[in-house]
């Protein structure tokens, strides 16, 4: 019990304000992407208290917020959507079926992050370059800004984009007292984030900013809007309701599936791969910027538990946070007390306390995510651009772009398989062969630099089998011998020497390399030279046997 709960609280008093910074940032995030995912809000309300309790309590990252998120909810649209159009195709129709489609893919999705912490998954994350770590929170940053433009009061039903009506687009701009009203608290609960922390830590900045604006705007009586309007505006009835029940009936609705368990299932691994690597991802930066580390692999478990749980008791499922992660970092909340203060005080506005949560003005809330923005925003990127490699910057670029245009995973995704093919392509062009002609007349081919897929066409330009003498020697003391390509590039040089009744030398491979070429063909045993300062490193190969 003790390691389960290791790291619980180093402060309660911070911990227990963040976490509560964090429910009320949880609020109008958990219903936008129930909204986006076309599902009633308290299913992402749900979703974001089991989801958050599971992996404060038992994840790999204590103070990460975990929830309902856009990336998920979008991948979610497109099953709810065909789930909903069979349940209305039925001689009994089933209202909302999608959405029990979607407590049944959940249990998919547990299944499959449960796997990748078991088998150590997790770890790849470490994998993952500098440059795309960067674009992936530079991307976030703005993908965060733009999902809070939204929430702003409407211009008028003008068509902003057509540049015939811009001056009278203006011209609604500054009438529009409600957006003028909701820019000057944003501002104001920006100013105390900002002000505050210079005069006290002693309370988190992002708290008392949404008391401040919300006790000014209720007490004021001004017509702003507020949590419960935007929730109403968006087809849902508030926030009040009871505690999650358990989903019977989707056991029951699995002939409803027949003919579509490739959708759900291609579903099930596209929101696990998602809700993974943006979990990873979201563990990796909370680890910089508290300078320790934690369990990717727990992380994973944790995860995955949290979504069978969702399943089974009608939540929409999820992963971490970034923004609500580094809102509940900054605000102080480094222990697992954090994040289930936060996912505890959500279900306690969703019993007790809906009225008054409803009453919260979106204009502090959306300040406080515009100061994530600004405090996840590597704005050093601007200053580091054109002293690191092209490719790097570009990599950089083009996750942040990908990012904003399509989601985080393929972005990460994107990013790492440019990185590791800028990688490769300069790998491919590092080996040499130093060429000298011993005392007895053996030419010797001295050969530096990595032998893998990448670089095969280069190490076989190196030699001139026909013009070269009759013994020969390859010398990898300075080589590696990296994969299973660049085991066969070297059984085919070898053979092409003794096609051409030539004898050649093998010398410095290391056991592993030697035992693969003796597999392919028992006669390279007259080929290779042992020695005792041969290398003892192992080549990555999958040992399939080849014929000479």
């Amino acid at each position: 019990m003790q390691r389960i709960f290791k790291n619980f609280t180093f402060n309660p008093k911070d911990d227990i304000l963040s976490g509560l910074t964090v429910a009320l940032a949880l609020v109008p995030e958990a219903v936008a992407f129930a909204f986006v995912a076309g599902i009633d809000p308290l299913v992402g309300l749900y979703g974001a208290f089991m989801m958050g309790i599971v992996t404060a309590l038992f994840g790999g990252r204590p103070g990460m917020i975990s929830g309902a998120t856009g990336a998920m909810a979008v991948v979610m649209v497109h099953m709810i959507q065909k789930g909903n159009e069979v349940g209305d195709a039925l001689a009994t129709p089933i209202d909302n079926l999608g959405l029990q489609w979607l407590f049944i893919t959940l249990l998919f999705v547990g299944a499959i992050q449960i796997t990748a912490g078991i088998f150590k998954l997790g770890k790849f994350v470490r994998l993952i370059p500098h440059p795309v770590m960067m674009g992936f929170v530079n991307g976030l940053a703005i993908v965060i800004f733009l999902s809070q433009l939204g929430l702003f009061p409407k211009t008028g039903t003008k068509d902003i984009s057509i540049w015939s009506q811009t001056g009278e687009w203006f011209s609604t701009i500054f009438s529009n007292g409600a957006l003028w009203m909701m820019l000057a608290f944003v501002g104001l609960t920006m100013a105390i984030m900002y002000f505050l922390p210079k005069i006290t830590k002693k309370v988190p900045a992002a708290l008392t900013a949404i008391v401040v604006v919300a006790a000014i705007v209720i007490f004021g009586k001004l017509d702003m809007s507020t949590v419960g309007s935007f929730i109403r505006d968006g087809g849902g009835t508030g926030l009040e309701g009871g505690l999650p029940t358990f989903q019977f009936q989707i056991f029951g609705l699995l002939d409803t599936l027949e003919g579509h368990w490739g959708l759900i299932v291609s579903t099930a691994f596209i929101l696990a791969a998602v809700g993974l690597i943006e979990s990873l991802m979201t563990l990796n930066l909370i680890d910089e910027m508290t300078e320790t580390r934690g369990s990717g692999n727990r992380e994973c478990v944790a995860q995955g538990s949290a979504n069978i749980l969702n399943g089974l008791f009608g939540g929409m499922g999820g992963c971490a946070m970034i923004g609500q992660s580094i809102i509940n970092v900054n605000s102080g909340g480094r222990g697992r007390l954090s994040g289930a203060v936060a996912a505890v005080a959500l279900l306690c506005f969703i019993l007790f306390a809906a009225p008054l949560i409803e009453q919260i003005p979106i204009a502090a809330l959306v300040g406080v995510m515009f100061m994530v923005v600004i405090g996840t925003f590597a704005w050093s990127s601007f200053r580091i651009l054109h002293k690191i490699p092209l490719a790097d910057a570009f990599v950089l670029i083009a996750v942040s772009a990908i990012t904003v245009w399509k989601d985080l995973a393929v972005a990460v995704i994107a990013g790492v398989i440019m990185s590791a093919l800028v990688f490769a392509w300069k790998n491919a062009t590092m080996i040499r062969a130093r060429k000298r002609i011993k005392e007895d007349g053996t030419k010797v081919y001295e050969i530096w630099g990595p032998l893998f897929f990448g670089s095969i066409q280069n190490f076989n330009s190196k030699f001139d089998v026909k013009n070269d003498p009759d013994i020969v020697e390859i010398d990898f003391i300075e080589s590696r011998v990296n994969d299973h390509s660049g085991i066969e590039a070297l059984r085919s040089i070898a053979n092409k020497y003794l096609d051409a009744g030539k004898q050649v030398k093998l010398t410095h491979l290391s056991p592993e390399c030697k035992a693969l070429l003796l597999k392919a063909n028992p006669k390279f045993e007259q080929v290779i030279a042992t020695a005792v300062d041969d290398p003892r490193y192992h080549v990555v190969t999958d040992l399939l046997d080849t014929e000479v």
